[in-house]
C-alpha cells in the first residue's frame, strides 16, 4: 500500500491549497481514507475524512473551509483548502483504514492502517 501526498506550500492568510494524496497497492480496498495534519508539539488530528458510502467528515475547525473529494478513476483524494488561517499551519498526511468505523471514531489518527508521506502547508504572511 502506497499514499503519495503533494500541493503543500506557502500561502498569505486567507488564501487557498489544495492537496492531492495519490494511491496504489490495494489501497483502493480501503473504506476511509482521510487527512491529518501535525503543527510542531502538537499531535496528529484527523481534519477531513471521505468514506465510501457515508458523507464525509470534517473536524470542526475546519468545516466550511475544507472540502474533500475522490477521483476513484485517478486513485486520488483531494482535499481543498480555503479561507486559509495561521492556525492551518502543519504538516498535512494522507491516511486510509480498510474496515468502517463509527462516526465518532473517524477523526482518531490512531485508528488508521497506512499513511503517507507529509506535505507542508505554511499560512503566513
Amino acid at each position: 500500500v502506497q499514499l503519495q501526498a503533494s500541493g503543500g506550500g506557502l500561502v498569505q492568510p486567507g488564501g487557498s491549497l489544495k492537496l492531492s494524496c495519490t494511491f496504489s497497492g490495494g489501497a483502493s480496498d480501503f473504506y476511509h481514507i482521510g487527512w491529518f495534519r501535525q503543527a510542531p508539539e502538537k499531535e496528529r488530528e484527523g481534519v477531513a475524512i471521505s468514506s465510501r458510502h457515508d458523507p464525509p467528515t470534517y473536524a470542526n475547525s475546519v468545516k466550511g473551509r475544507f472540502t474533500i473529494s475522490r477521483d476513484t478513476a485517478k486513485n486520488t483524494v483531494y482535499l481543498q483548502m480555503n479561507y486559509l488561517k495561521p492556525e492551518d499551519t502543519a504538516v498535512y498526511y494522507c491516511a486510509t483504514r480498510y474496515n468502517r468505523m463509527v462516526l465518532s471514531a473517524r477523526l482518531s489518527a490512531a485508528l488508521y492502517d497506512f499513511w503517507g508521506q507529509g506535505t507542508q502547508v505554511t499560512v503566513s504572511s
